[in-house]
């Protein structure tokens, strides 16, 4: 055993051994490239989105702030001079209350007279003296009377304004964002930073003043509105905040607009699809690593992060989860598949 077994077995062992190494050293396995952290091993592809069925809510959030509601003017209704001022600024005034009476003098015909040897004469008379009160359009608080007595005034004249004790919600809408309101609706909710809790606003209006040669641009071409500059046509949402809701001018708000919700539709994220409104085209993987095929799509409503899928795919079709040559947002995030993140300046197939 000693002088052939032993040495017969060592030997085996030792050229086992030496099989091993030489196999390690120059014939590596697919495990040992991949263990070593300078091979690379990746491969890139690009992100792809599943089309699904869900749920899309257009609700649209603008932040604004409370602000007083413009004061009514009040005009005088007839041409004449100021008789005596009945209000005074700054005090409460109900609706129809006489602010000031204008005294009118209307002129009359003269008297034509015959005397009793049939000669006639024109008799001059005086003018005719009525007055017309001038009155509060709205209950309110008498903000501007800027008539004094003996002062003349014509018909239409704004002689004095009176401000109503309600508010109103007003909020800068973003341009784009109107694309999501086409159809608009006539109230929001709103939350009042520091205030009471959520109430609903009635009377919602969404408004674009037109352009006017104010608010051109100085070198613009004839027909434009320039661009950029502070006179810029600036799109407004305005609703009515509730009288049994107590508020004050200043208060910072948060304006949402529900304008819709889809249930039970096909959507894709945002970031797969080339257009935001009605019309869109989606990229479709091309068959064995090919190019990516356009597909048009109709669109329904969005949510800023999926929008609902009208016409042009099916559900469980593959698209691009990014559109071929986007930038992703600036300093933004959007989600991938598997719960990720793609963050702007990172690279979408890494998945960062």
């Amino acid at each position: 055993m000693r002088r052939w077994v032993f040495p017969v077995i060592r030997i085996v062992i030792v050229a086992a051994i030496a099989v091993a190494l030489v196999k390690l050293a120059f014939f590596p396995s697919g495990e040992t490239r991949a263990s070593d952290p300078a091979t690379p091993t990746g491969q890139l592809t690009d992100p792809v989105a599943t089309v699904t069925t869900g749920t899309i809510v257009n609700d649209v959030t603008v932040t604004g702030s409370i602000v007083a509601d413009d004061a009514v003017p009040a005009r005088a209704t007839a041409a004449g001079t100021v008789n005596k001022v009945q209000a005074t600024v700054g005090r409460p005034v109900d609706a129809g209350a006489v602010l000031f009476d204008i005294r009118v003098e209307t002129p009359r015909d003269p008297v034509l007279e015959t005397a009793p040897d049939g000669t006639q004469s024109m008799t001059e008379r005086k003018p005719a003296i009525s007055y017309t009160e001038v009155t509060a359009p709205i209950a309110g608080v008498l903000s501007e009377l800027p008539v004094l007595a003996g002062q003349s005034v014509a018909i239409g004249d704004t002689a004095g304004s009176v401000a109503p004790p309600s508010f109103s919600v007003s909020a800068t809408l973003p341009a784009e964002q109107q694309y999501r309101l086409i159809h608009r609706p006539t109230e929001a909710s709103v939350t009042v930073k520091g205030g009471p809790a959520p109430f609903t606003c009635t009377g919602l209006t969404i408004t674009t003043p037109p352009a006017t040669a104010s608010n051109a641009a100085p070198n613009a071409e004839p027909g434009t509105s320039g661009s950029g500059g502070a006179g810029d046509s600036t799109t407004t949402v305005r609703c009515a905040v509730p009288a049994e809701v107590t508020v004050f001018a200043g208060l910072s708000a948060d304006v949402t607009i529900s304008a819709g919700r889809a249930e039970n539709v096909l959507t894709v994220p945002t970031t797969a699809v080339k257009g935001s409104a009605e019309k869109g085209i989606v990229y479709v993987p091309g068959e064995k690593g090919g190019e990516p095929r356009e597909v048009e799509v109709a669109l329904g409503l969005t949510d800023g992060t999926s929008v609902e899928v009208a016409g042009g795919l099916k559900e469980g079709d593959s698209v691009l989860q990014f559109v071929p040559g986007a930038a992703t947002p600036e300093g933004g995030c959007v989600p991938m598949g598997g719960g990720g993140m793609m963050c702007s300046g990172s690279d979408p197939a890494a998945g960062l």
